[in-house]
């Protein structure tokens, strides 16, 4: 039924003021007391999941975007980033939202749906599924192909409510932090709630192999090999693929380039609600 409902909304444009946009292996957490931040949200999930976990006493709530590398471990981890701002002994309990996936042909969505179910129940806390609109209840089919219905949702952590959206703004640094998720990082909170602090970075890869091979590749192969379901993409993955290789290309060693101090980004909401860099290291 709560699948049903979401399903059938509309996705809200969401605009940045007052937005924490979280990208694929990234997740935030923050409370209804924070100034800066009013709306978590994420999109461009396939075959990924987008989870929010809330805590209905404090009303701590995080959102992640999970596509499978490691989701045990990520699940324990956004289980205490909540916690940490929930007081133990206080009242409330651990809601779930499970949003994303759909059919596609390599049971992607089904494999990560299973290992999010399995991995909340291993919990040693009692955790509350409250919305599962994932893989078959997010799956809608047009001429024999499936594709997810909702691709992007939004959490307000004032109001608690979940809604359809997408983001015309990705930032900041949305290039980078692709770039960290397409050389293989793992799951990275990105938000000091106490500090009202965006955090990009550190980050260190190696030379991305082969970039020069695949910025040269036309759109039909980088989607059919860049991608999990090539054909439920949103229209702007290749151009995004591109921008991120290309990022890559121009940073092969993010330790001299990007962080030669060794120290994150830091960004800041200011008066108009938007992020602006803190710190005097520009790229």
């Amino acid at each position: 039924e709560k699948a049903k409902l979401l399903r059938s909304q509309p996705a809200q444009i969401v605009e940045p003021k007052g937005l924490l946009y979280v990208q694929q292996r990234e997740f935030a957490v923050t409370t209804p007391k924070d100034g800066s931040v009013s709306i978590l949200g994420s999109d461009d999930a396939t075959t990924c999941h987008i989870v929010v976990l809330r805590h209905t006493g404090s009303g701590a709530t995080c959102l992640t975007h999970c596509d499978g590398s490691d989701t045990e471990a990520e699940v324990s981890l956004i289980m205490s980033s909540v916690k940490s701002f929930s007081d133990a002994t206080g009242y409330g309990r651990l809601e779930v939202h499970l949003v994303g996936g759909f059919n596609d042909d390599r049971q992607l969505s089904q494999k990560l749906t299973n290992q999010l179910l399995r991995a909340f129940d291993l919990q040693p806390d009692d955790v509350h599924l409250v919305t599962f609109c994932v893989t078959e209840l997010n799956d809608r089919e047009e001429k024999d192909i499936h594709f997810p219905i909702i691709y992007g949702i939004a959490v307000n952590v004032k109001t608690a409510e979940i809604f359809p959206a997408t983001f015309p703004e990705k930032g900041p640094d949305e290039d980078l932090r692709s770039a960290h998720v397409l050389t293989g990082a793992t799951l990275t909170n990105i938000y000091d709630a106490k500090m009202e602090q965006l955090h990009i970075g550190p980050y260190f890869w190696r030379p991305f192999p082969h970039v020069d091979f695949w910025l040269e590749q036309d759109d039909q192969q980088i989607l059919q090999n860049l991608s999990t379901s090539p054909l439920a993409e949103p229209p702007h993955f290749v151009s995004h693929i591109r921008s991120t290789l290309t990022f890559l290309k121009e940073h092969p060693f993010p330790s001299r380039s990007l962080f030669p101090d060794r120290k994150p980004r830091i960004y800041k909401k200011n008066e108009e609600g938007l992020w602006e860099q803190v710190c005097s290291n520009k790229i």
